[in-house]
């Protein structure tokens, strides 16, 4: 029986005006806020910022191993492939994080910033052009979908044809689908792409964990892409899309970014504070009964940390979001995410060129959001413009 008193993070009406729901939230519940993050699935979500670093800096009270809360989560609970343990950096502690971490940073690390550019260009344009001459698009599903994935397959080296596979996973993943069966589709997606890298390793992520000194088994390997993919993927596109929508729908930037005195990047930052792509995520397990702030946490049940509550939190919230970067959107501690500069880069470099070939954008219909407890994610992001000629490539 769902207890009624949890405000569900799964509703329809949550994902439609999230913004709303944390103000009433912050008034009747203060800090930590009994939740559902799907049906008979408890948590506590955190919307004070204050609360929020406190918990993401003591692993030791608050570890990100799920493995003791899962034994008892049906395997076709929608939330599992997002909670539940996986041998990575990510839901580890200890020795196993440290492991594990140091060969995700030597595999982030070797990416070439500067060569990143080019090839978002190289992958950014051919997309522009399959909807320029329209002079309507969903871009969305047209433009930031394909070109995340596109430039995290880059980054994997992974092929067009494993790749597929794997963003359907995803995304079925990601509206809660037949969660089993949808990771089932991108394990053995991935399974594959270990395989191929092993037999013929190159200049990508995939190939320099392969080849860590942490000597990574398939499992383990597994599962690094799995992080890759579920984070990378869902992120970049969503930061993509919401950075869209402020631009086209806020006159501050809507003038102000084609016009130059506000960048992309300000466009990126105020999302990031306001509307983090991945506005729920960042999730502990306290290892025994707790007390915080006059709240019972129980063993072992998700304290799941409300990036985008914690962000507009009153207590820290200045409104002035121009060059501050002080959001929790990466997360924070040991857990943040380890390649923001490379999501920042990829996120500005695919807007600025869209917004260089097709400078008239407006949008064309009414926002929805998909609804889900973690993202912050729009059902579609409908534009029009100016058709336009198909624009050169190199």
């Amino acid at each position: 029986m769902a207890d009624s008193s949890r405000i569900p993070l799964h509703a329809p009406e949550f994902a439609a005006d999230p913004h709303r729901a944390y103000a009433e939230m912050r008034r009747r519940y203060g800090s930590l806020v009994p939740v559902e993050l799907a049906p008979d699935v408890p948590a506590t979500l955190v919307i004070g910022y204050h609360t929020a670093v406190r918990i993401l800096n003591d692993p030791e009270r608050f570890p990100a191993d799920p493995r003791a809360w899962e034994k008892d989560v049906p395997a076709d609970c929608p939330v599992l492939p997002f909670l539940g343990f996986r041998p990575t950096a990510g839901k580890t502690t200890g020795m196993e994080y440290q492991r594990y971490r140091q060969a995700t940073n030597a595999g982030i690390d070797g990416v070439d910033l500067y060569a990143l550019h080019a090839t978002i260009e190289q992958i950014a344009i051919p997309r522009i052009n399959t909807f320029c001459e329209a002079g309507a698009a969903d871009l969305l599903r047209q433009y930031a979908i394909p070109v995340a994935f596109e430039v995290v397959n880059n980054q994997l080296g992974c092929p067009p044809e494993i790749g597929v596979r794997a963003a359907t996973a995803l995304a079925a993943m990601f509206e809660g689908n037949d969660a089993e069966a949808a990771s089932g589709m991108l394990n053995g997606a991935l399974v594959e792409l270990v395989a191929l890298k092993r037999a013929r390793p190159g200049d990508d992520i995939t190939s320099r964990l392969l080849q860590h000194h942490a000597q990574l088994d398939d499992v383990e390997m597994l599962y690094q892409l799995v992080s890759f993919y579920g984070g990378a993927c869902e992120l970049q596109q969503n930061l993509i899309a919401n950075a869209l929508l402020l631009i086209l729908t806020d006159e501050r930037f809507a003038g102000s970014v084609l016009g130059g005195s506000l960048s992309t990047r300000d466009a990126l930052d105020e999302v990031l504070f306001h509307d983090p792509p991945l506005a729920n995520l960042c999730v502990t397990f306290p290892r025994q009964p707790l007390v915080v702030e006059d709240t019972w946490l129980p063993a072992h049940q998700p304290v799941v940390i409300s990036m985008a509550a914690c962000n507009n939190d009153p207590a820290i919230h200045s409104g002035n979001l121009a060059g501050n970067r002080a959001h929790l959107a990466w997360g924070l501690g040991a857990h943040a995410c380890p390649a923001p500069s490379m999501a920042y880069l990829i996120a500005q470099d695919a807007i600025d060129q869209l917004l260089d070939a097709l400078p008239d954008l407006r949008l064309a219909g009414k926002i929805t959001w998909r609804p889900g407890p973690i993202h912050r994610a729009v059902a579609a992001l409908p534009v029009r413009f100016p058709p336009s000629t198909p624009f050169k490539t190199f």
